[in-house]
């Protein structure tokens, strides 16, 4: 399985679409985190999943 680099510059781009926060990108886990939303949105082939039905909810 060939995974496609995420490009961090993303990230100036990228909010979370339920709070409009900033992201954090989580490279082990290839993941954009909302620590304000408590959400993790996959990266998936290099490119972020940002769909609220799509991320996992953090604790």
């Amino acid at each position: 399985m060939s995974e496609t680099a995420f490009d961090p510059k993303m990230l100036e781009a990228l909010v979370c679409p339920l709070t409009q926060d900033t992201l954090v990108y989580d490279a082990a886990k290839q993941e954009l985190v909302s620590k304000k939303g408590k959400l993790a949105f996959p990266i998936r082939n290099g490119i972020p999943v940002m769909l609220v039905d799509e991320a996992r909810a953090l604790d």
